[in-house]
């Protein structure tokens, strides 16, 4: 069993330190997208299948409640805990069609879209892209094993590369935390003394 730990720990940090390159340079754009969508009143949508459901809120609550920084709320939306919406969706349409139909529902022109997924291949995401891009919201992917279709359709991607899905999903909490870092250092520390 030490050697199983070990070993888990070997992989995570693999993960982890490929953020200090390109992964870290695509947060920061992302976190200057987001931190400007806020700026001008817009709020981000954020979106994910299983223990991505779960960082959806997770990131979500970090933004409306508070990350670190006393700071106002922020307006954030996880599209995944409606469970009227997304099972009336489901029963009478599709799947497929649980994140578009929320996003032409709530979405505006300028908004932006985080969609989080281990492998890239959710057809529920992908739907959910194309209907943000018709919407002329950014579009960005935490995504995994490559990027899948994922990777292709957004604006900006993540893309943490293990096929394992626990790292993955651990290089997807590390991303949220550092956006959320972030953009509370663009919107409420950068021009503060000091900082």
């Amino acid at each position: 069993m030490e050697k199983i730990i070990e070993k888990i720990i070997r992989d995570n940090v693999k993960v982890t330190t490929a953020f200090s390159g390109e992964t870290g340079n695509g947060l920061i754009r992302l976190a200057e997208k987001l931190a400007s969508a806020f700026a001008r009143e817009r709020k981000l949508l954020i979106c994910g299948n299983g223990g991505s459901a779960a960082d959806a809120q997770h990131l979500a609550a970090e933004f409306v409640n508070r990350y670190r920084l006393e700071r106002p709320p922020l307006p954030a939306l996880a599209l995944t805990t409606d469970t009227s919406v997304i099972t009336s969706i489901g029963n009478d349409y599709s799947f497929d069609e649980i994140f578009e139909k929320q996003i032409k529902a709530l979405g505006t022109e300028g908004d932006v879209l985080l969609t989080i997924s281990t492998s890239g291949k959710s057809r529920n995401l992908h739907a959910a892209v194309r209907a943000a891009r018709r919407l002329s919201m950014y579009t960005a992917a935490f995504t995994g094993n490559g990027g899948g279709e994922l990777r292709k359709l957004v604006d900006s991607a993540i893309v943490i590369e293990s096929d394992d899905t626990a790292r993955v999903q651990e290089g997807h909490l590390l991303a949220c935390h550092i956006l959320c870092h972030l953009v509370d250092y663009l919107l409420f520390q950068r021009h503060a003394k000091g900082a």
